[in-house]
């Protein structure tokens, strides 16, 4: 076969030089891995792109093939792979082992003369602020959903995280070689489950083992995937027994369009013969908006999909330059100015950076950035607008997975990374000093699970506060604190699974293995009713005393609230002098850090005052701060207060006959079941069950369906607990206290 034969394939030069070594030589492989990944492509030509879905449906087998095809790797891997290798992209040793993607990662790879970036991230819920911060500097986004699975739990999560950031995105119905795949049935749940305007661009030509291909709609064209890794792509006439089934669904998808693009609606009301490139313009202006989703299907484990995905990346998703990204500049206390970012690929404008991600690297701190205005250059100085730290660019690298690759420059929609970059998540670097920037946080989710953790051999405690200190940098979700009444430091994370990955990176990166005690929730104490306080404080002992009387009312605040407290200043006149408010505020906020129910945190509750009386000479901040105190305590004394315990959206997937079991293994849980849906032989039985309860519940699953059930969880909201563990909650309290409470009066109490 001839070169020119295989040019016309679109084979990738790479593919070339593994099949004909003879003509190519190792030196063309070596330019196409190196050279052609750091050429400086003009904005248009640039793409950063997430892919993010549930979990296990196919977003790192899917990585893999994007750089096999595109040439970035020369030989791919599975997840699971009998040759005990790995994908590129889960590069830690314990992802490999358990199969899952633990942390998101980073590489960029050229297709069709388009640069792109890509960042991998994790499908567990444990691991969400993995995908919040990839989503954060992302402009656009694939979203893999399984033709089994269809909208799971957390692709409802990854939607809303999407939501947040405003990410077009496109999505990609993954697995049609399975048994019970149903493309259809996905599109009908991201309908209605998700709220998508979306239609079919694409057709499956046969499902489950009789995948063939697909039918581009746009294009009226088969595409068929040959050779050994489906690299060679093949276009056909559209086999005739689906040609109805292929005009109804681009009559749907013309009709999806139409009702969102103004354009595209004229000329279809017009009678217009639309044309492919008509209905491409629409699709793409529709998407930026994201008033529309094109649904693209495939397998890619199978090799089929892929390099129409890819050229759906580059026609439909926006540039870095179609973004609008802001930074905002302070003016004064209550002025605020949003600045837009210019993108331009030049150093006319000053740099502006983010820092969206930490980690341990092999020269220090290894930082990933995104930048979003002009250009940064090795050796630059950068300063932190943050903290007004200055520092210099040492070592500027691309990420390729756990690879480095040194670049001399980046520029505006570029994503790299810095060495030896002391910050946090989240900060703002710009080359000018003078730049008061700051761009838009990443949205951190409340840790909800904690449990106690110790070193088991005292002679380890450097090394565990050194990778405890290291693991609370790099991830935010995670947090440590010393609990002085319980005498024990306790973990926090986003589940079970979240600390148990922490405890064995402890052991295994750091040789300091641990004890981890039992889960304990984060309960919250609420106010039931509203009640007014009216307390004094007052205390002389020799020279200026403390003087300080606050008036007002604690209430609740409404459900959707419940996790959060509020303050209101209501006073009139000068009672309570405008000096002395932050020490009211300071006391409410002080007393909220525990409870008196149970030890927990006091949420959903606001605290107003109107009143309060001052001395010209005893009062002061501490006075009132004191005052505030005290009338919370009284609060607490004569009120009525229950305890919220977070409750979780659970959904649990097994077999059909385990169905009646699981339901009845969540009721006895306390969990309420929201809905049940049947697949073939699969159910998939949704409830809401308090956090309290799951703990354990994997065994137990997987006991009843041999092996077979996984359950999948993720926070809801906060609820009233039921009175016996209220009961008990209070009890243990008192106990480790040390406070002995007669029954009758506790009964009265509650």
């Amino acid at each position: 076969m001839t070169i020119m034969t295989f040019l016309s394939r679109n084979i990738h030069l790479s593919r070339l030089s593994a099949l004909h070594p003879c003509i190519y030589g190792q030196n063309v492989r070596f330019w196409s891995s190196h050279a052609k990944f750091a050429e400086h492509k003009p904005l248009e030509k640039v793409r950063n792109i997430g892919i993010s879905a549930h979990i296990d449906s196919g977003k790192t087998t899917l990585t893999e093939r994007i750089l096999y095809y595109t040439g970035r790797i020369s030989k791919m891997h599975e997840v699971r792979g009998k040759d005990n290798v790995g994908a590129t992209m889960d590069s830690m040793e314990l992802e490999r082992q358990r199969g899952i993607t633990i942390q998101s990662a980073a590489t960029y790879t050229l297709w069709k003369d388009h640069n792109i970036n890509i960042i991998d991230t994790p499908g567990h819920v444990d691991f969400t602020v993995e995908v919040e911060r990839a989503l954060r500097v992302l402009d656009g986004a694939i979203l893999v959903l399984c033709a089994v699975g269809g909208v799971q739990s957390q692709t409802l999560t990854v939607n809303r995280q999407m939501r947040r950031y405003n990410i077009p995105c496109l999505a990609f119905i993954n697995k049609l070689d399975r048994m019970g795949a149903s493309p259809k049935r996905v599109l009908e749940q991201m309908r209605k489950k998700l709220h998508h305007n979306a239609a079919f661009i694409q057709l499956p030509i046969g499902l489950e083992g009789n995948t063939k291909g697909l039918v581009d709609l746009v294009r009226q064209k088969a595409i068929y995937f040959e050779g050994n890794f489906g690299e060679i792509v093949r276009e056909d006439e559209i086999p005739k027994d689906m040609n109805a089934e292929v005009n109804e669904k681009r009559q749907e998808l013309i009709e999806h369009l139409s009702n969102v693009d103004d354009v595209l609606g004229d000329l279809y009301l017009n009678e217009t013969k639309l044309t492919e490139r008509n209905i491409m313009d629409a699709i793409r202006r529709a998407c930026l908006k994201r008033t529309f989703t094109p649904v693209l299907v495939g397998t890619a484990l199978k090799n089929k999909g892929v390099q129409p995905l890819l050229d759906a990346v580059l026609d439909y998703l926006p540039n870095p330059g179609e973004v609008e990204n802001y930074a905002f500049k302070i003016k004064s206390e209550s002025e605020i100015d949003k600045i837009a970012m210019n993108p331009a690929r030049n150093d006319e404008k000053p740099f502006v950076g983010l820092a969206f991600k930490l980690e341990a690297g092999r020269f220090g701190q290894l930082t990933y950035f995104r930048c979003y205005q002009g250009m940064l250059s090795k050796s630059d100085t950068l300063c932190n607008t943050r903290t007004k730290r200055k520092m210099r660019a040492q070592k500027l690298v691309r990420l390729h997975s756990n690879q480095m690759e040194d670049v001399t420059e980046v520029y505006a929609g570029d994503i790299f990374a810095l060495f030896g970059v002391e910050c946090a998540s989240g900060d703002t670097f710009v080359k000018d000093s003078k730049l008061n920037l700051s761009m838009e946080s990443i949205y951190i989710p409340d840790p909800v699970v904690s449990m106690s953790i110790q070193p088991k051999n005292s002679k380890d405690r450097d090394n565990f506060a050194k990778a405890m200190n290291r693991f609370t940098r790099e991830d935010p979700t995670l947090r440590m604190n010393y609990d002085v009444d319980n005498k024990e430091s306790i973990i926090s994370g986003m589940g079970e699974l979240h600390l148990e990955i922490y405890a064995q990176r402890l052991e295994r990166e750091y040789n300091c293995p641990i004890i981890l005690g039992k889960p304990k929730v984060s309960f919250r104490e609420t106010l039931v009713e509203p009640h007014e306080f009216d307390y004094l404080h007052k205390k002389q002992s020799g020279g200026a005393g403390q003087y300080a009387r606050v008036i007002g009312i604690m209430e609740p605040l409404p459900p959707e609230k419940n996790t959060q407290i509020e303050f209101s200043n209501e006073t009139v006149g000068t009672n309570v002098p405008r000096q002395f408010m932050p020490g009211v505020e300071k006391g409410f906020k002080a007393m909220c850090e525990k409870g008196m129910l149970s030890g927990h945190k006091i949420a959903g509750v606001k605290f107003r005052i109107f009143d309060g009386m001052h001395h010209c000479v005893d009062s002061s901040e501490l006075a009132f701060f004191l005052a505030t105190q005290g009338a919370v305590r009284d609060v607490f004394e004569t009120g009525n207060w229950r305890i919220l315990e977070p409750v979780m959206l659970v959904e649990v997937t097994a077999p059909i006959e385990y169905q009646g079991q699981i339901i009845a293994q969540l009721s006895k849980r306390k969990g309420i079941i929201n809905s049940t849906e049947m697949n073939d032989d699969w159910c998939a039985v949704i409830a809401e069950v308090p956090l309290n309860d799951m703990f354990g519940y994997i065994g137990e699953l997987r006991s009843t369906t041999q092996g077979k059930g996984e359950f999948t969880m993720e926070y809801a909201r906060y609820s009233p607990c039921l009175s016996e563990v209220q009961e008990q909650l209070i009890r243990q309290y008192q106990e480790s206290q040390g406070i002995v409470v007669d029954e009758k009066t506790q009964k009265s109490k509650n």
